[in-house]
């Protein structure tokens, strides 16, 4: 078995957009390399600027908290196989598969289209949440500086915002973060999906460790930044007996919520998911399969509102229960402040000749 190590998807999908595909000399060396001819090929990762006329998304999804979200990278190098952001990889004419790892388009424009919106007379104040397809801190952002060029002007402005992550680069922009925070504009979510580093390292390849994951909610913590955690997603069959483990692990390291979504499996991402469970876990990807389908009406496909988060039937049904009992249990709620948006400022110092 020819395995992608460091890559999540080990398959490319088709692009069920494109009619004609082609293939490139690139292809044609991974063609040789998958059949032995050179053993040392590795794909690297591409980045390419795109320059989006608009950065804020309309959120309309009635499963979805806030208002708007903005994703500063389109496509993701974390590699999670479960991903249901893949597919939008495919409007640009890539793949769902491995090209959205290893394709990723960086918007460097974003933070100025921000500015433009906060400038509108139209604009009202209200939490953007970063990002709500793709990571905002993924690798990309060690050498972009993107998101902490969006989070500057967020506090120029004074707006809210809403992070969620699984890396621990969000550390770099303290600074920024305790800033907000006195003045009640942002609130953390942190992803653990597991707390088995091996199947971490194999799920979402290129995040951060569970220690550096639990480091990070820590020190959030310690500076009374609001953070909550998603077990996301729960994966019947392989992470869903760790969610009481999960619970009481981020309760220590500081986390005062927790939430959880139920994996689905749309579009490409089947394939791709199952492709991962079969060549990872072949003792139990029957079962997984099966699971995930008892809570998805008989498919790994579920896209209906208000269902789609959370399943059901009668093990979707337990695992509410579960999540419910780890709650109780092991979390001690505090009262966090909501999102200020009363000091949203209309005109920033240096701006006031825009109006």
């Amino acid at each position: 078995m020819d395995y992608k190590k460091g890559r999540g998807a080990q398959i490319n999908t088709h692009n069920r957009f494109l009619q004609n595909s082609y293939e490139t000399e690139e292809d044609y060396l991974q063609f040789l390399h998958i059949n032995g001819e050179d053993t040392s090929l590795e794909r690297k990762t591409r980045y390419l600027e795109v320059h989006p006329k608009t950065i804020l998304n309309k959120v309309t999804s009635p499963d979805l908290r806030g208002e708007w979200s903005m994703n500063p990278y389109q496509g993701c190098e974390h590699g999670c196989t479960y991903c249901y952001a893949r597919n939008t990889h495919e409007y640009w004419g890539y793949s769902a598969g491995s090209e959205f790892e290893q394709i990723i388009l960086v918007k460097k424009n974003a933070p100025a289209l921000l500015e433009q919106a906060f400038q509108k007379k139209s604009w009202e104040p209200a939490p953007i949440m970063l990002s709500g397809n793709t990571d905002c801190y993924q690798p990309a952002e060690q050498t972009f500086k993107i998101t902490r060029q969006i989070l500057e002007v967020l506090l120029k402005y004074r707006n809210p915002v809403g992070i969620i992550t699984k890396n621990a680069l969000i550390l770099r922009d303290l600074d920024l973060l305790e800033e907000m925070n006195r003045k009640n504009l942002v609130h953390v979510s942190i992803t653990v999906t597991s707390l088995d580093e091996k199947v971490r390292r194999t799920l979402e390849p290129r995040t951060a460790t569970i220690k550096r994951k639990l480091d990070t909610i820590n020190k959030l913590s310690q500076l009374n930044i609001p953070v909550n955690v998603m077990i996301a997603p729960v994966i019947p069959g392989l992470t869903s007996h760790e969610i009481m483990d999960i619970a009481k692990t981020v309760s220590e390291a500081g986390a005062h919520f927790i939430n959880y979504t139920l994996v689905r499996l749309n579009g490409q991402i089947g394939e791709i998911f199952m492709d991962w469970v079969f060549k990872n876990f072949p003792d139990r990807a029957q079962k997984v399969k099966h699971l995930i389908e008892s809570c998805h009406d008989g498919q790994l496909n579920d896209s209906q509102f208000g269902r789609r988060m959370r399943g059901e039937g009668e093990f979707a049904e337990q695992l509410r229960q579960t999540v419910e009992l780890a709650r109780k249990k092991y979390l001690k709620p505090v009262e966090f402040p909501p999102y200020n948006t009363a000091d949203f400022l209309r005109a920033p110092k240096g701006q006031l000749g825009l109006f």
